[in-house]
């Protein structure tokens, strides 16, 4: 019996529509990371990009378990001197609700070209209205 590779030429990408109203952060992140990656068909090569694109509607209704919108921290540096940002989970949904799926989903994904290759099919909307109708993408659930 031998092992089967799956080529990039041999790859299909479907499009997904997900509704992150009312879903819980890290559920739904792992499940589209996994999507993404292409961990749900059996074809799935790890250094192969056999993911599909993905589009989730409503990011800013996401919600999180217990007091993690005021205790959650995301930071980062500039690389200058006083340079450190910090700002809460509640604060970055005000500024920029479409980050928090995009910053839990990346977290998920390889940490190398193969993931930013990968993180380009995602496509995340703060409202319920996305561009991407041409590509008829079908609507996921989960459970």
């Amino acid at each position: 019996m031998k092992t089967y590779s799956a080529k990039p030429q041999e790859i299909e990408g479907k499009w997904h529509v997900v509704d992150a109203e009312g879903q819980v952060l890290g559920r739904i992140a792992t499940r589209i990371a996994d999507i993404l990656r292409g961990k749900n068909k059996p074809e799935f090569t790890p250094h192969v990009d056999c993911g599909d694109f993905v589009v989730i509607i409503n990011a800013e209704k996401v919600k999180v378990t217990g007091k993690k919108e005021t205790q959650k921290m995301y930071r980062r540096h500039s690389g200058f001197p006083g340079g450190f940002k910090e700002e809460s989970l509640q604060a970055l949904r005000a500024r920029k609700p479409v980050a928090i799926l995009e910053k839990a989903i990346r977290g998920m994904l390889p940490h190398s070209r193969l993931g930013d290759h990968q993180l380009t099919k995602l496509k995340v909307y703060a409202g319920p209205e996305h561009p991407h109708a041409a590509q008829q993408p079908q609507p996921l659930k989960f459970d």
